[in-house]
């Protein structure tokens, strides 16, 4: 039986003196769709930072492809993964192609090598061309999360991770989105864990959800389950706060 993608083994982490997140253990296996939901200061981004290797944990493990996620391996580590945040986190003095090549470039793949993925992944963001010609403060909030998942697909990493990707968009743009997200992830096969408080978002992209609360999880599994079979209290509360009022 293959390695999880992810594990996380009893893992705690601490900002200043506050406990942020654990002891948590989380399993994730490849090609698998999970997404991490909770109220604000859950530790839902904490517990994503901890995956990609940008914050470590105060104790415990945790492990990529079988292997811990040592410091030393990192760069070529996030490699193989791509991350997403919300607003894009484009660089702002690169057009659109510029932040989609950054680290192909880097890697001194050849010109013909590089156009050819962007024309790829154009295609599969669903981006006309001429937006790549444009700078960020040009871009509209949706063809920015475009070119974002653009840049996270260019090297064609196993790994997906989308921090709240969609959170500041308007309600229309944020539907298209979501259609093409799971279009995508659905045709490329690629190990997803994403972050959202949006419990009907979750479900949307997800099959697996794993809902934490001050640090901890709580539940986790399907969505159905959560709103069948509440874990406790908070989760049924949690689950009816995001129902649309009668």
């Amino acid at each position: 039986m293959a390695a999880p993608v992810f594990e996380a083994r009893s893992v705690v982490r601490r900002y200043g003196g506050a406990l942020a997140l654990g002891p948590v253990d989380l399993s994730i296996e490849e090609a698998s769709t999970t997404a991490l939901i909770g109220p604000s200061g859950a530790g839902k981004s904490t517990l994503l930072r901890l995956l990609n290797g940008l914050v470590a944990p105060d104790s415990g493990e945790v492990r990529f492809l079988g292997a811990p996620l040592a410091a030393e391996r990192l760069p070529e580590i996030r490699r193989q993964m791509g991350y997403v945040v919300q607003g894009g986190g484009l660089f702002p003095h690169l057009d659109g192609e510029g932040n989609v090549a950054l680290v192909a470039r880097w890697l001194r793949w050849d010109e013909g090598r590089v156009e050819r993925r962007i024309a790829e992944l154009a295609e599969t963001a669903r981006l006309p061309r001429e937006a790549l010609r444009r700078f960020p403060s040009q871009l509209s909030g949706g063809q920015a999360q475009r070119v974002s998942l653009m840049r996270a697909l260019m090297l064609d990493p196993p790994v997906l991770l989308f921090d709240e990707p969609l959170g500041a968009l308007d309600p229309m743009t944020r539907f298209e989105l979501q259609q093409d997200l799971r279009e995508a992830f659905a045709r490329l096969r690629k190990t997803v864990v994403l972050v959202t408080h949006d419990l009907a978002e979750a479900a949307f992209f997800a099959g697996r959800l794993v809902l934490l609360r001050d640090g901890t999880i709580v539940q986790q599994g399907p969505a159905q389950d959560l709103m069948d079979a509440p874990a406790d209290p908070f989760v049924a509360r949690f689950v009816r706060a995001q129902r649309p009022p009668p």
